[in-house]
Protein backbone atom coordinates (compact mmCIF):
# COMPACT_ATOMS: atom_id res chain seq x y z
CA UNK A 1 0.00 0.00 0.00
CA UNK A 2 1.44 3.36 -1.05
CA UNK A 3 2.17 5.63 1.93
CA UNK A 4 -0.56 3.82 3.91
CA UNK A 5 -3.19 5.12 1.48
CA UNK A 6 -6.27 3.10 0.72
CA UNK A 7 -5.62 1.00 -2.38
CA UNK A 8 -7.89 0.47 -5.36
CA UNK A 9 -7.60 -3.01 -6.86
CA UNK A 10 -6.32 -1.86 -10.26
CA UNK A 11 -3.27 -2.63 -12.38
CA UNK A 12 -2.01 0.22 -14.56
CA UNK A 13 -0.64 -1.13 -17.85
CA UNK A 14 2.11 1.02 -19.35
CA UNK A 15 3.63 -0.09 -22.68
CA UNK A 16 6.84 1.67 -23.70
CA UNK A 17 8.21 1.29 -27.22
CA UNK A 18 11.27 3.51 -26.92
CA UNK A 19 12.72 6.39 -24.92
CA UNK A 20 14.03 7.95 -28.12
CA UNK A 21 11.30 10.56 -28.32
CA UNK A 22 11.56 14.28 -27.74
CA UNK A 23 10.96 15.09 -24.06
CA UNK A 24 10.83 11.47 -22.87
CA UNK A 25 12.31 12.16 -19.42
CA UNK A 26 9.84 14.98 -18.73
CA UNK A 27 6.85 13.02 -20.01
CA UNK A 28 7.82 9.96 -17.97
CA UNK A 29 8.32 11.87 -14.73
CA UNK A 30 4.93 13.56 -15.08
CA UNK A 31 3.10 10.33 -15.87
CA UNK A 32 4.67 8.49 -12.91
CA UNK A 33 4.04 11.44 -10.58
CA UNK A 34 0.38 11.37 -11.62
CA UNK A 35 0.25 7.82 -10.19
CA UNK A 36 2.18 8.75 -7.05
CA UNK A 37 -0.19 11.66 -6.38
CA UNK A 38 -3.41 9.63 -6.54
CA UNK A 39 -5.76 10.08 -3.59
CA UNK A 40 -5.96 6.27 -3.45
CA UNK A 41 -3.08 3.95 -4.25
CA UNK A 42 -2.99 1.45 -7.11
CA UNK A 43 -2.35 -2.26 -6.73
CA UNK A 44 0.49 -2.36 -9.27
CA UNK A 45 2.11 -0.64 -12.25
CA UNK A 46 2.87 -3.13 -15.02
CA UNK A 47 5.46 -1.81 -17.49
CA UNK A 48 5.95 -3.75 -20.73
CA UNK A 49 8.97 -2.26 -22.47
CA UNK A 50 11.19 -2.91 -25.47
CA UNK A 51 14.73 -4.28 -25.16
CA UNK A 52 16.26 -0.91 -26.10
CA UNK A 53 19.41 -0.77 -23.94
CA UNK A 54 19.04 2.85 -22.88
CA UNK A 55 15.40 2.26 -21.90
CA UNK A 56 16.22 -0.85 -19.86
CA UNK A 57 18.95 1.03 -18.00
CA UNK A 58 16.66 4.01 -17.43
CA UNK A 59 13.86 1.90 -15.96
CA UNK A 60 16.22 -0.11 -13.77
CA UNK A 61 17.64 3.07 -12.23
CA UNK A 62 14.39 5.06 -11.94
CA UNK A 63 13.01 5.79 -8.47
CA UNK A 64 9.33 4.78 -8.52
CA UNK A 65 8.91 5.52 -4.83
CA UNK A 66 6.30 3.36 -3.12
CA UNK A 67 4.59 2.24 -6.33
CA UNK A 68 4.49 -1.54 -6.73
CA UNK A 69 6.23 -1.80 -10.12
CA UNK A 70 6.58 -4.91 -12.26
CA UNK A 71 8.72 -4.64 -15.39
CA UNK A 72 8.57 -7.04 -18.32
CA UNK A 73 10.88 -6.86 -21.30
CA UNK A 74 9.11 -7.29 -24.63
CA UNK A 75 11.06 -9.40 -27.11
CA UNK A 76 10.89 -8.56 -30.79
CA UNK A 77 9.41 -5.54 -32.51
CA UNK A 78 7.57 -3.25 -30.11
CA UNK A 79 3.84 -3.17 -30.76
CA UNK A 80 1.36 -1.20 -28.63
CA UNK A 81 -1.52 -3.68 -28.79
CA UNK A 82 0.66 -6.73 -28.16
CA UNK A 83 2.44 -5.05 -25.25
CA UNK A 84 -0.88 -3.98 -23.71
CA UNK A 85 -2.36 -7.46 -24.12
CA UNK A 86 0.68 -9.06 -22.52
CA UNK A 87 0.59 -6.59 -19.63
CA UNK A 88 -3.07 -7.32 -18.99
CA UNK A 89 -2.32 -11.05 -19.08
CA UNK A 90 0.21 -10.81 -16.24
CA UNK A 91 -1.75 -8.22 -14.22
CA UNK A 92 -2.98 -9.41 -10.82
CA UNK A 93 -5.88 -7.04 -10.15
CA UNK A 94 -9.62 -7.12 -10.67
CA UNK A 95 -9.44 -3.92 -12.75
CA UNK A 96 -6.91 -2.71 -15.30
CA UNK A 97 -6.21 0.75 -16.72
CA UNK A 98 -4.36 1.55 -19.96
CA UNK A 99 -1.75 4.29 -19.73
CA UNK A 100 0.70 6.06 -22.06
CA UNK A 101 4.03 7.67 -21.16
CA UNK A 102 3.05 11.11 -22.49
CA UNK A 103 -0.24 11.24 -20.56
CA UNK A 104 -1.26 11.97 -16.96
CA UNK A 105 -4.00 10.83 -14.60
CA UNK A 106 -5.91 13.40 -12.60
CA UNK A 107 -5.13 12.82 -8.90
CA UNK A 108 -8.83 12.10 -8.27
CA UNK A 109 -9.23 9.58 -11.09
CA UNK A 110 -8.90 6.27 -9.26
CA UNK A 111 -10.70 7.48 -6.14
CA UNK A 112 -13.63 8.51 -8.35
CA UNK A 113 -13.61 5.19 -10.19
CA UNK A 114 -13.57 3.32 -6.89
CA UNK A 115 -16.65 5.25 -5.74
CA UNK A 116 -18.44 4.60 -9.04
CA UNK A 117 -17.75 0.86 -8.88
CA UNK A 118 -19.65 0.80 -5.59
CA UNK A 119 -22.52 2.99 -6.82
CA UNK A 120 -22.84 1.28 -10.22
CA UNK A 121 -21.84 -2.37 -9.61
CA UNK A 122 -23.29 -3.48 -12.96
CA UNK A 123 -20.86 -1.23 -14.86
CA UNK A 124 -17.78 -3.05 -16.14
CA UNK A 125 -15.82 -0.18 -17.63
CA UNK A 126 -15.29 3.50 -16.81
CA UNK A 127 -14.01 6.20 -19.15
CA UNK A 128 -12.39 9.43 -17.95
CA UNK A 129 -13.43 12.78 -19.30
CA UNK A 130 -10.22 13.49 -21.23
CA UNK A 131 -8.59 16.86 -21.76
CA UNK A 132 -6.53 16.77 -24.95
CA UNK A 133 -3.41 18.92 -25.28
CA UNK A 134 -0.79 19.28 -28.00
CA UNK A 135 2.88 18.49 -27.38
CA UNK A 136 3.38 22.05 -26.08
CA UNK A 137 0.69 21.45 -23.45
CA UNK A 138 -1.81 23.77 -25.16
CA UNK A 139 -5.49 22.80 -24.81
CA UNK A 140 -6.83 21.06 -27.93
CA UNK A 141 -10.25 19.76 -26.88
CA UNK A 142 -12.17 17.18 -24.88
CA UNK A 143 -12.78 13.47 -25.51
CA UNK A 144 -15.37 11.01 -24.13
CA UNK A 145 -17.79 13.85 -23.27
CA UNK A 146 -20.15 12.91 -26.11
CA UNK A 147 -21.95 10.32 -23.96
CA UNK A 148 -23.63 13.31 -22.30
CA UNK A 149 -24.71 14.95 -25.59
CA UNK A 150 -28.30 15.07 -26.77
CA UNK A 151 -29.10 12.64 -29.60
CA UNK A 152 -25.73 10.85 -29.29
CA UNK A 153 -26.23 8.60 -26.28
CA UNK A 154 -29.57 7.00 -25.46
CA UNK A 155 -28.58 6.65 -21.79
CA UNK A 156 -26.90 9.65 -20.20
CA UNK A 157 -23.19 9.04 -19.68
CA UNK A 158 -23.26 5.47 -21.05
CA UNK A 159 -21.36 4.36 -24.15
CA UNK A 160 -23.56 2.19 -26.36
CA UNK A 161 -23.10 0.38 -29.67
CA UNK A 162 -25.63 2.73 -31.23
CA UNK A 163 -23.65 5.73 -29.99
CA UNK A 164 -20.48 4.42 -31.60
CA UNK A 165 -22.14 4.12 -34.99
CA UNK A 166 -23.08 7.78 -34.70
CA UNK A 167 -19.88 9.17 -33.19
CA UNK A 168 -16.41 7.62 -33.16
CA UNK A 169 -14.25 9.90 -31.00
CA UNK A 170 -13.74 7.97 -27.78
CA UNK A 171 -10.41 7.43 -26.02
CA UNK A 172 -9.25 4.05 -24.76
CA UNK A 173 -6.28 5.45 -22.79
CA UNK A 174 -7.06 6.09 -19.14
CA UNK A 175 -10.10 3.85 -19.10
CA UNK A 176 -10.59 1.41 -16.21
CA UNK A 177 -12.12 -1.93 -17.10
CA UNK A 178 -12.46 -5.30 -15.44
CA UNK A 179 -9.56 -7.53 -16.42
CA UNK A 180 -11.82 -10.53 -17.10
CA UNK A 181 -13.95 -8.48 -19.49
CA UNK A 182 -10.89 -7.22 -21.37
CA UNK A 183 -9.56 -10.77 -21.74
CA UNK A 184 -12.84 -12.62 -22.37
CA UNK A 185 -13.86 -10.34 -25.23
CA UNK A 186 -10.63 -10.66 -27.16
CA UNK A 187 -8.31 -7.86 -25.92
CA UNK A 188 -7.00 -5.28 -28.43
CA UNK A 189 -6.47 -6.52 -31.98
CA UNK A 190 -2.87 -5.93 -33.16
CA UNK A 191 -3.93 -6.12 -36.81
CA UNK A 192 -5.86 -2.87 -36.52
CA UNK A 193 -4.27 0.47 -37.39
CA UNK A 194 -5.52 3.70 -35.89
CA UNK A 195 -9.03 2.49 -34.98
CA UNK A 196 -8.06 -0.32 -32.58
CA UNK A 197 -9.76 1.47 -29.67
CA UNK A 198 -12.91 2.12 -31.67
CA UNK A 199 -13.14 -1.53 -32.76
CA UNK A 200 -12.58 -2.62 -29.14
CA UNK A 201 -15.42 -0.41 -27.90
CA UNK A 202 -17.72 -1.67 -30.66
CA UNK A 203 -16.97 -5.25 -29.63
CA UNK A 204 -17.66 -4.63 -25.94
CA UNK A 205 -20.88 -2.68 -26.41
CA UNK A 206 -22.16 -5.19 -28.96
CA UNK A 207 -21.84 -7.77 -26.21
CA UNK A 208 -23.73 -5.61 -23.71
CA UNK A 209 -20.72 -4.59 -21.62
CA UNK A 210 -21.76 -1.45 -19.77
CA UNK A 211 -19.24 1.40 -20.08
CA UNK A 212 -19.76 4.74 -18.37
CA UNK A 213 -18.02 8.09 -18.67
CA UNK A 214 -17.33 9.71 -15.30
CA UNK A 215 -18.23 13.41 -15.65
CA UNK A 216 -15.05 14.87 -14.17
CA UNK A 217 -11.66 15.48 -15.78
CA UNK A 218 -9.80 12.24 -15.16
CA UNK A 219 -7.04 12.16 -17.75
CA UNK A 220 -4.77 14.43 -19.77
CA UNK A 221 -3.92 13.09 -23.21
CA UNK A 222 -1.11 14.44 -25.35
CA UNK A 223 -2.76 14.51 -28.76
CA UNK A 224 -0.67 14.19 -31.94
CA UNK A 225 2.75 14.17 -30.26
CA UNK A 226 5.54 14.01 -32.81
CA UNK A 227 6.40 10.36 -33.41
CA UNK A 228 3.27 8.95 -31.71
CA UNK A 229 1.08 6.29 -33.35
CA UNK A 230 -1.50 8.78 -34.56
CA UNK A 231 1.09 11.33 -35.64
CA UNK A 232 2.87 8.70 -37.74
CA UNK A 233 -0.33 7.68 -39.44
CA UNK A 234 -1.10 11.28 -40.27
CA UNK A 235 2.35 12.70 -40.99
CA UNK A 236 4.97 9.95 -41.10
CA UNK A 237 6.04 7.47 -43.73
CA UNK A 238 2.88 5.44 -43.07
CA UNK A 239 0.65 8.48 -43.39
CA UNK A 240 -2.98 7.68 -44.09
CA UNK A 241 -5.22 9.62 -46.44
CA UNK A 242 -8.73 10.64 -45.45
CA UNK A 243 -10.12 7.74 -47.49
CA UNK A 244 -7.81 5.31 -45.69
CA UNK A 245 -9.01 6.59 -42.31
CA UNK A 246 -12.59 6.01 -43.46
CA UNK A 247 -11.57 2.52 -44.55
CA UNK A 248 -10.28 1.67 -41.06
CA UNK A 249 -13.45 3.03 -39.44
CA UNK A 250 -15.62 0.94 -41.74
CA UNK A 251 -13.34 -2.06 -41.18
CA UNK A 252 -13.85 -1.71 -37.43
CA UNK A 253 -17.61 -1.78 -37.95
CA UNK A 254 -17.28 -5.08 -39.82
CA UNK A 255 -14.66 -6.64 -37.53
CA UNK A 256 -16.12 -6.27 -34.06
CA UNK A 257 -18.40 -9.31 -34.38
CA UNK A 258 -15.27 -11.45 -33.96
CA UNK A 259 -13.12 -12.11 -30.91
CA UNK A 260 -9.36 -11.83 -31.03
CA UNK A 261 -8.09 -11.92 -34.58
CA UNK A 262 -11.34 -13.19 -36.12
CA UNK A 263 -11.28 -16.35 -34.05
CA UNK A 264 -14.81 -16.88 -32.76
CA UNK A 265 -18.01 -15.24 -33.92
CA UNK A 266 -20.37 -14.08 -31.21
CA UNK A 267 -24.03 -14.96 -31.21
CA UNK A 268 -26.04 -12.09 -32.78
CA UNK A 269 -27.78 -9.82 -30.32
CA UNK A 270 -30.34 -7.09 -30.76
CA UNK A 271 -28.80 -3.61 -30.67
Amino acid sequence: MENNKETFNVSVILPIKSMMIIGFDDYFEKCINSIKNQKVGINELVIVHSDETSLVEFLNSYDFGDINVKKYQWEGEANYAMQVNYGVGVAESEWISLFEIDDEYSNIWFSNVQKYTKSYPETQGFLPLVIDVDERGVFAGFTNEATFALNISSEMGVLTNETLHTYQNFQISGMVIKKDVFVDYGKIKPSFKLTFGYEFFLRLTYNSVKIMTIPKIGYKHTNMRTGSIFWNYKNGDEGLTENEVKFWIESAKKEYFFTGERGIKYEPQEV
